[in-house]
């Protein structure tokens, strides 16, 4: 059964230009054969697959390319056929890789990653999930070893600094509460892929008269966290706004540029049947609500700030539940 309306939206679905705004979705998981996947997507979208490399598939569909992967490119570039290899390897070439395949496919995570969607259409990829779920796909929970995301790559309403000092603010105060929903599996908790960001930004971006310009932001950004791994990651919008700039602090082919935030602190729980790709959509919608409310983004800047200081109340209360009965005092909760 699927649930269309189970998205909300938020209030701001257009960008400048009065086009949709749109987000970029990747999806990690297991569970089912490379095959089975590329061949459950295409009967899903009614799309047109093909192969491009081993384990990329490219699917042509009514709402864009998508692109379905095995997640590890050693694996993907391997190719024990080459010509180049010695005839005594290329002769078990074809039996060594089924091997591979059979251990790669269990271990290494298959992506979809989708075309940038309207706002409006990420209904979409809730009923995928229902569907995959239903195939047999796997998620973070499955095994120690997996360590599964469901990634969002929404489109601001616009660049312009004070936009994204608005967005990362209600990010900086709701990632306790977020990671409390979205980070349920132990093998995500221990990586490293979702750091937080480092106190000294944060103290900083917290304060009520911070307003820097883009160059500015970026250092001070940059400065103290200068890497990909962060549950909101910020160099693909910065590659997008500032290469050269970026470039002074990070160097990482990884960082693919895009006009988007990166928001990576989701895992995957597909095969949870409790769990579904609503929940984290709507969770982001709020946060999109309180960026886009001035006096609510302050009250939140404000009880942060209070939850630095010393004092009884906040040696017994957790900066998340602080976070949780606030958003439910304001109805999102």
């Amino acid at each position: 059964m699927t649930h269309p309306s189970a998205c909300k939206m938020p209030d701001i679905l257009t960008v400048n230009e009065g086009k949709d705004r749109r987000v970029g979705i990747e999806i990690e998981l297991s569970g089912i054969s490379y095959d089975d996947l590329v061949a459950r997507v295409t009967k899903f979208f009614d799309g047109e697959p093909t192969l491009v490399s081993r384990y990329v598939t490219k699917l042509e569909t009514s709402l864009g390319t998508f692109t379905i992967e095995l997640d590890s490119d050693p694996i993907k570039e391997l190719d024990l056929a080459d010509d180049r290899l010695p005839e005594s390897i290329r002769d078990i070439g074809g039996q060594a890789m089924e091997v591979i395949d059979a251990a790669a496919e269990r271990i290494v995570p298959l992506e979809i990653i989708s075309p940038p969607l309207a706002f409006r259409k990420v209904h979409e990829i809730e009923s995928l999930v229902d569907d995959l779920r239903q195939a047999g796909a796997l998620g973070s929970r499955e095994a120690i070893y997996y360590a599964f995301g469901l990634q969002l790559n929404p489109e601001l309403p616009d660049l312009r600094p004070s936009t994204l000092v608005r967005y990362l603010q209600a990010f900086a105060g709701l990632y306790e509460w977020l990671k409390a929903r979205h980070q349920l599996d132990i093998s995500r908790k221990l990586t490293t892929y979702i750091e937080p960001w480092s106190t000294r930004f944060t103290d900083l971006l917290m304060e009520d008269d911070y307003a820097p310009d883009q160059t500015q932001l970026m250092r001070d950004y940059l400065e103290t966290n200068p890497s990909r791994n962060r549950a909101l990651d910020l160099l693909p919008l910065f590659a997008h706004l500032d290469t050269d700039l970026l470039h002074n602090y990070v160097h990482d082919p990884r960082v693919k540029s895009r006009p988007t935030l990166h928001y990576r602190l989701p895992d995957c729980d597909i095969d949870n049947v409790s769990w579904r790709f609503s929940n984290v959509w709507n969770d982001w919608v709020i946060l999109e609500q309180i960026a886009a409310n001035g006096a609510e983004l302050a009250e939140l800047r404000s009880l942060y700030r209070e939850r630095r200081k010393l004092s009884i109340h906040n040696l017994t209360h957790s900066w998340q539940e602080t976070t949780t009965k606030w958003l439910q005092s304001k109805g999102y909760v």
